[in-house]
């Protein structure tokens, strides 16, 4: 199944009363299952296009799809669902709520989406087991290193078992060797689940993961590698 599915899409933000285009009519489609990174130094636009997949902002032409939906045709409630139940968010600062412990942090999602709270809650102690967080349920986020944030932030975006999950930089806080950890983590988890993972980087050990990397520049696709 086609998970994304981008036709021409054009991005323009407004700046100092100037339009800027960050996206110039980029074509690109993710099917279900992939390990895909859309790669590129900043301000290429790869940051953009995510934040566009996980419907947090509008495009300005082309098309967008996701999972089947036009995103164009759907109405704030409709996308709003459509994030809550079929997209997972991880990003590079974790957006952990540190009032909250790690159970309530997995949880949160779940509550958003009306689970019981004790199917919540054994689904959250399940996830934090599968990324190797078992026995911290209770700990609050500045008790934990930043790698271990990080896979609280993937018990997080898993445990609502979404079609696609959008990673944007998400080793950039983190040295290379729990990167690879975390990396590690996820594909395995890919692989296991069958769960779409689509990463904006600039970082070479993402790319070394990924099994397609789309390179954009200046928005605007300029090559792609596939393994």
């Amino acid at each position: 199944m086609r998970v994304i599915h981008a036709v021409n899409v054009v991005k323009e933000y407004a700046l100092n009363g100037m339009a800027v285009r960050a996206l110039r009519g980029l074509s690109i489609s993710v099917e279900g299952g992939e390990f895909a990174a859309i790669a590129g130094p900043s301000g290429s636009g790869k940051s953009t296009f995510l934040h566009l997949a996980g419907c947090l902002d509008t495009l300005t032409g082309g098309s967008l799809s996701i999972g089947g939906s036009d995103v164009a045709r759907l109405s704030k409630k409709q996308l709003a669902l459509l994030r809550r139940h079929s997209i997972g968010f991880i990003f590079q600062a974790y957006n952990l709520i540190p009032v909250l412990s790690v159970m309530e942090n997995v949880c949160f999602p779940l509550t958003l989406l009306g689970t019981p709270k004790k199917e919540a809650r054994e689904r959250s102690r399940a996830v934090l087991e599968e990324v190797g967080l078992g026995g911290m349920e209770n700990r609050r986020p500045k008790e934990m290193s930043g790698g271990q944030q990080q896979r609280v932030a993937i018990a997080r975006a898993l445990v609502k078992r979404p079609s696609l999950i959008l990673a944007d930089e998400p080793t950039a806080n983190l040295d290379s060797a729990i990167s690879r950890e975390i990396l590690e983590l996820m594909r395995v988890l890919n692989e296991k689940e069958g769960t779409t993972f689509l990463f904006s980087t600039h970082d070479p050990l993402v790319m070394e993961f990924a099994r397609r990397i789309v390179h954009i520049r200046d928005g605007r696709i300029e090559r792609e590698e596939v393994k």
